[in-house]
């Protein structure tokens, strides 16, 4: 068998726990249970906090009806929330994303109004909002602090499921490492089997061999051997030349029949779901991925919300920004702001605003540092540049050197969400890959920044842009958006 330690310091846990014996069977689903609390603790903050909120709002705006109103609200907002499947143990704890929250409670509002125009009893609007936000509220910060629980469980190899991988040399090798590289998803490798005759390079030398000439059942039989062996509860397969149509089928067949859960690859990487439609053609299962969202009525909303949002922080910060740009002046000598050319979207440069973090000869300096770059990459990053200022040190910390970029969203170069605009000398040395990231307008804030910022390599920098591009959304932008506050007040990876 596979030396499972080499799968990664989560299967190497993994590994441990099962040989000190506290490894406990999955339940008949084949999942690894979570945590019993998890459902109390999101039924218990949905009810109390709906019961609660509604019940002493409506009683301070001397509304009518407040206990029996909090009883129909409560009952509509769990019944709302079990019928989107809020409750299923499969659910809990997956996702941080605030917006299926949103949708649960405009789904609630509206239900709920259509309830107080057919009884004629209809509260106050104003009061009616202020009692149903804290539903919201609650939900998503439950929602949340459920998923950081979780990841940290997962991490520790807990609540995971046990993973049979299967596929070709090359193809399992690198779902093998896809799934080594994070700890956030449920699946922890514990075997491997090739569907060749030799072990892939860089996989496990103990690896099994399946023999490509066998049948479907004969070759579901080996990894019913292989999985129980491994004590997995899921076999993840590779499809290949030799593992796929009718021999598939029949291998899926024994699987099942032996209580197996079965999952395939089909190669796909950084792709949404929601980009995926699953469809049967002439009896052949394929999936359709839809293009990225470039058009219509999602990028339209953007660019509203984009234009509006600038003009309202500008007029709302202006007293901030002018307090800003007198502290600078008196810091060191030299204008407030930072001009810089960067490159936007489709490579059209433009010139972007900052507030000046640095003494005014920091450009012509930045050779001289060059060899004390921290970053990976094509990036400059150093924790101690000598270059930065007093005052520059506190607005990199608390990100308020990037507000006068509100200025370019409000132009149009750049959008409030995006990518990080590169500097024309990084463009130069992109390939193709890196050039996609150009795809969109560059953000203020995007995945880098709320996800590690100057604290990530040059690699996954690139994957986090890609990932935007290629899968951006509206909602997307509200999660990293409501994500930004967050990382600006941590200040992980500001320097």
């Amino acid at each position: 068998m596979g030396d499972t330690g080499t799968y990664g310091a989560r299967t190497t846990r993994l590994t441990t726990v099962r040989d000190a014996g506290a490894v406990r069977r999955r339940t008949t689903a084949g999942r690894r249970a979570k945590p019993r609390w998890y459902l109390p603790a999101v039924l218990g903050t949905d009810t109390a906090v709906a019961a609660a909120s509604v019940a002493l709002v409506l009683d301070r705006a001397q509304q009518p009806h407040g206990l029996r109103t909090a009883a129909v609200a409560t009952a509509a907002w769990i019944t709302v929330r079990a019928l989107r499947h809020r409750y299923r143990t499969a659910e809990l704890g997956e996702s941080r994303g605030a917006m299926p929250v949103l949708h649960d409670w405009l789904i609630l509002v509206a239900s709920l109004a259509v309830l107080g125009v057919a009884t004629g009893r209809t509260p106050q609007p104003y009061a009616a909002l202020a009692a149903l936000l804290p539903c919201l509220a609650a939900a998503v910060v439950c929602r949340r602090s459920l998923h950081r629980h979780l990841t940290a469980a997962r991490r520790a190899a807990e609540a995971v499921d046990r993973v049979l991988v299967v596929g070709e040399p090359g193809v399992l090798e690198a779902a093998v490492q896809r799934l080594a590289s994070r700890t956030d998803h449920p699946y922890a490798v514990v075997g491997t089997v090739v569907t060749a005759d030799g072990a892939p390079a860089g996989d496990p030398a103990g690896a099994e061999r399946l023999d490509p000439g066998l049948d479907g059942r004969a070759a579901g039989q080996r990894l019913v051997d292989a999985a129980h062996r491994h004590d997995a509860e899921l076999v993840l397969l590779a499809p290949g030349a030799r593992l796929t149509g009718d021999r598939l089928r029949e291998a899926c067949w024994v699987l099942h029949d032996a209580g197996l859960e079965v999952a395939l690859a089909p190669g796909l990487v950084e792709t949404s779901v929601k980009r995926l439609t699953a469809a049967s053609v002439a009896g052949l299962t394929v999936l359709r991925v839809d293009p990225p969202v470039g058009h219509g009525p999602q990028a339209a909303l953007k660019a509203a919300v984009d234009r509006c949002g600038a003009a309202l922080g500008l007029l709302l910060l202006a007293p901030l920004l002018l307090l800003l740009a007198a502290l600078i002046r008196l810091d060191s000598p030299g204008p407030a702001l930072y001009r810089q050319v960067r490159v936007g979207r489709d490579q059209e440069t433009f010139t972007m605003w900052k507030f000046r973090s640095m003494v005014t000869d920091a450009d012509l300096r930045k050779d001289d540092l060059a060899t004390r770059n921290e970053c990976d990459g094509l990036m400059f990053k150093m924790r101690r540049d000598p270059r930065v200022t007093r005052v520059g040190r506190f607005l990199r910390r608390t990100s308020l050197d990037e507000l006068p970029q509100l200025i370019n969203v409000l132009r149009g170069d750049m959008s409030l969400v995006g990518p990080r605009p590169p500097l024309p000398e990084e463009v130069a040395a992109y390939d193709a890959t890196a050039l996609r990231r150009l795809r969109v307008k560059p953000g203020m804030t995007g995945l880098w920044q709320v996800s590690g910022r100057s604290d990530l390599s040059w690699d996954e920098t690139v994957q986090l842009d890609l990932h935007y591009v290629d899968n951006w959304s509206f909602s997307s932008d509200l999660d990293v958006m409501s994500r930004t506050l967050r990382a600006v007040v941590d200040g992980r990876g500001a320097y």
